[in-house]
């Protein structure tokens, strides 16, 4: 019976891992519309997107100790309560501003639940083999929604408004909230002290100005425009983040537990994480502009043929514990991070064939697999279960850190080589795709002609800068060394089961 209850449990804590991956790519597909609808501007629609990602990368490191000290079980339904409320209130804005607010609120509950759903599973599943094979099902159920979530919202906004796209996420939420106290067990650290609020401070404005700072940057380096303001936020992000740090080695009961990164294979397992997520985020960047503007499908039709990447990380993942018990985990993440690079390989090739595109980015995506399940895995084994969701938050924070930087870094060097190769003629492919229907036939098909191939040369040395990132995650995956034994397990709360 207890076996039972807890495969429910874990098809349960599914739910929110599905839907708030879910949230951020159905949002790009909405984005166009309800910017139509609310009248967004350009700089309005970057805080309407960034907003949720920048919360949830401020507060994940928060959020998993928070978890460690008031109950994982109360954080999490704590969490889905608000997130449906608000995704609610998302659906009906009436104002750029009030969705811009909106969305940053839903990232303070998304911060809560992803820490909280991977430290459970801690919980409820003892057996190592249990347990990879658990995180392997929960990391499906991640990157299935984000695959899927294009999808689902092409359909939803071919029928219904805009608003449609948050409502999503409601019912998953209010079955969450009914069977939860049922199914999950409770878990809080005995050792639980007072939550550091200067620390929290810290954790949070670091952050956040690292993220908006790079992303900035970013953008205003590709524009032309001033770089003094985001640079200034860098500067200061860091030395808050430094403050942070030292302040976290000093105090007896710190928010985020840094003597973990004195574990190679935990070191090393971050790290892949961050940079596996940057290759990631790059290529899907340039990926879904180029099925749209270069091969010319609709963003349906190109949400669907973008969902390969997603499903064959999902794919990826679930196979990750079978090839476990054949080979060494280190083996089967080197071997995976290889396969990504070919993937990489394959995207630098592509000469106007969509089966290219789409085998390139599949295999790129199934090769991180193993990485996300068995690197998971190693993180959380490498802790006592008190210390699970700071050492999930730190997992988390890897996979947002590493989304944001590839979106900015790789968007950013795929953007100056667009530009080198158009000779200044055009700043972007959009801008191009843009301006044509505006020009005579001849200049028109002239433009668009060296505007798609200098964007697919800008594929092509993301491609390449992809593979080069997974070819020295595999030498690096292949130096680590195993921990010698696994943090012993500890009860849940029998008073809260």
């Amino acid at each position: 019976m207890r076996i039972d209850r807890a495969r429910w449990g874990l098809a349960l804590l599914m739910l929110p891992t599905f839907i708030v991956a879910m949230d951020v790519t159905a949002l790009l597909l909405a984005l166009p519309r309800l910017s139509a609808d609310l009248g967004a501007d350009n700089v309005e629609q970057l805080w309407i997107s960034d907003s949720y990602g920048l919360m949830v990368a401020g507060l994940v490191i928060t959020m998993g100790t928070l978890g460690d000290r008031i109950g994982r079980r109360r954080l999490l339904l704590t969490g889905a309560a608000a997130f449906a409320v608000l995704s609610v209130v998302a659906a009906f804005a009436v104002d750029p501003l009030m969705l811009i607010v909106t969305r940053a609120l839903l990232g303070v509950a998304g911060a809560t639940l992803a820490p909280s759903t991977l430290s459970l599973i801690t919980t409820m599943f003892r057996d190592d083999r249990e347990r990879g094979r658990a995180i392997a099902i929960w990391a499906t159920g991640q990157f299935a929604g984000g695959a899927l979530g294009p999808v689902l919202a092409g359909v939803l906004l071919q029928h219904f408004w805009w608003g449609s796209v948050f409502l999503l996420a409601v019912p998953p939420m209010a079955l969450l909230l009914i069977a939860g106290p049922a199914l999950l067990p409770e878990f809080r650290s005995e050792r639980a002290g007072r939550l550091d609020p200067v620390g929290v401070g810290l954790s949070l404005a670091a952050m956040l100005l690292l993220v908006y700072g790079v992303k900035q940057l970013a953008v205003d380096g590709v524009a032309g425009g001033s770089s003094t303001v985001p640079a200034v936020a860098l500067l200061v992000g860091a030395v808050l983040g430094v403050l942070f740090v030292r302040r976290q080695l000093r105090v007896e009961e710190p928010l985020l537990d840094l003597r973990l990164l004195r574990s190679r294979p935990f070191t090393a397992v971050l790290v892949g994480l961050v940079l596996a997520g940057v290759a990631m985020a790059g290529t899907g960047l340039l990926v879904t502009q180029y099925l749209q503007n270069v091969l010319d499908h609709s963003p349906a039709v190109s949400a669907v043929l973008f969902a390969p990447m997603g499903l064959g990380v999902a794919a990826g993942t679930m196979t990750a514990p079978a090839l476990a018990r054949r080979v060494k985990q280190t083996t089967a993440i080197a071997g995976g991070l290889a396969l990504s690079a070919l993937g990489g390989l394959l995207l630098a090739l592509v000469d106007g064939s969509l089966w290219l595109v789409i085998t390139g980015i599949t295999v790129l995506a199934l090769g991180t697999g193993p990485l996300f399940a068995l690197g998971t895995g190693i993180v959380l084994g490498s802790v006592a279960p008190e210390r699970a969701g700071s050492a999930a938050s730190m997992s988390e924070t890897g996979n947002y850190l590493g989304g944001s930087l590839g979106f900015a870094l790789l968007g950013v060097l795929a953007a100056v080589v667009y530009r080198d190769r158009m000779d200044g003629a055009s700043d972007s492919l959009a801008g191009a795709v843009a301006t044509a229907p505006r020009l005579p036939a001849d200049q028109a098909a002239t433009l668009l002609q060296h505007a798609r191939d200098a964007f697919t040369a800008a594929l092509h040395v993301t491609g390449l800068t992809a593979a080069a990132l997974f070819a020295a995650l595999t030498v690096l995956v292949l130096t680590m060394r195993q921990p010698a034994t696994t943090a012993p397990a500890l009860e849940p709360e029998a008073s809260h089961a």
